[in-house]
């Protein structure tokens, strides 16, 4: 899919976490031991080669960001499926809908955020369709997934551990984030100037009226 850029499609209410989150690989800190040059996730993202696979590690280490890279990476449909508002009919359909775009050779991705709050009626509505291929299943989970996925998924899927991020990490992000916060403040800073010059002048326009 097409990368966006810091500004295109985000208005001034879009989140602020949102906005200084990473949109490459080459943005993301930490995890060097899957995303360093020349290692195995990185290639599967850059090459969109994706298959099934799981982000097991503690918060804040960045699970989601990545799906949400891949999904700006890949030519695939992604697809994000919530525990809270999808029951089995509703995952059927959607299995149902990627069989079809198979058949036209469109690839889906699923992304199950917090894979473990899935019960297991609802984890095995999955299984079929990433047995035969028709779904590419990324799923993050905070929780041993030998633990909360079923083991058939669970076999079917590429188990990527992320590590806590170390002081060098967090000091790398901080740096990274600012910088992109100055670019964020600047700009709001000169949108704000121009709206208020709009306003003078449609101030003065009236003073002259009256």
């Amino acid at each position: 899919m097409a990368q966006e850029s810091l500004f295109s499609n985000r208005g001034d209410t879009t989140p602020l976490a949102n906005r200084v989150r990473p949109e490459t690989i080459d943005d993301f800190v930490g995890q060097k031991q899957l995303l360093g040059e020349g290692k195995i996730l990185r290639e599967i993202i850059e090459q969109d080669q994706i298959s099934s696979m799981i982000f097991w590690g503690p918060p804040g280490v960045g699970k989601t960001t990545l799906a949400e890279i891949i999904a700006r990476k890949t030519k695939a449909n992604f697809i994000r499926v919530s525990a809270v508002n999808s029951g089995i009919k509703k995952i059927k359909d959607l299995m149902e809908e990627a069989e079809t775009k198979r058949d036209y050779g469109e690839k889906t991705i699923i992304f199950v955020d917090e894979i473990h709050r899935f019960n297991k009626a609802q984890q095995d509505a999955f299984l079929p369709y990433v047995e035969k291929g028709s779904i590419i299943l990324i799923g993050t989970t905070t929780e041993n997934p030998s633990f909360e996925v079923n083991s058939a998924l669970l076999s079917r899927c590429k188990v990527f551990v992320l590590k806590e991020l170390t002081v060098e990490d967090i000091t790398e992000l901080l740096k990274k984030r600012s910088k992109i916060l100055m670019v964020l403040v600047i700009t709001n800073l000169l949108l704000t100037m121009k709206r208020s010059k709009r306003l003078l002048g449609l101030l003065m326009g009236m003073q002259e009226v009256l």
